[in-house]
C-alpha cells in the first residue's frame, strides 16, 4: 500500500510565532498561505504542516498521489482503495471516503493510543 507523502500536521495557537520557530530549525515555507491560516513547510525531505484554527490535536498526514515535494506521482493507491485495504483488515476508520466518486477525497483514522491519522488524496 502506497501512502504518498509523509508529514506531521500541527495544531498551532499562532501561525507567525511558528512559523519563526519552525524556519529557526532550518524549515522553509513551501506551500500554504498565512492568509488560509495554515503552512507547509519543508526542511530536505521532512515536512510538517503549521494549522491554526483548523482542527483540534495533531496528526500524522499522508497524501496519495504526492511524493515529498508535493508534485505529482503517476502511479499511486487511490485513497478509495486505501481505505478498502484497510476495512478488510479489520481498521475502523473515523470518517470514510465516498467510494463513487474520483478524485480528492479523504480518510481519517485513529491508531490503537487515539492519535489521528489523515489520509488526504488532493487530485
Amino acid at each position: 500500500m502506497k501512502l504518498g507523502a509523509f508529514s506531521v500536521s500541527l495544531s498551532v495557537k499562532d501561525l507567525q510565532k511558528s512559523k519563526d520557530f519552525y524556519e529557526k530549525l532550518g524549515f522553509s515555507s513551501m506551500g500554504g498561505s498565512m492568509e488560509h491560516n495554515y503552512l507547509i513547510m519543508k526542511n530536505g525531505d521532512h515536512l510538517i504542516g503549521l494549522f491554526q484554527a483548523m482542527f483540534d490535536g495533531n496528526m500524522l498526514t499522508f497524501n496519495p498521489g504526492w511524493d515529498q515535494n508535493a508534485q505529482n506521482l503517476e502511479v499511486f493507491d487511490d485513497v478509495r482503495d486505501i481505505q478498502k485495504h484497510l476495512k478488510s483488515q479489520g481498521v475502523e476508520l473515523s470518517k470514510e471516503a465516498d467510494e463513487t466518486t474520483e478524485g480528492p477525497e479523504h480518510i481519517f483514522l485513529k491508531d490503537p493510543d487515539g492519535n489521528m491519522i489523515l489520509i488526504d488524496q488532493h487530485r
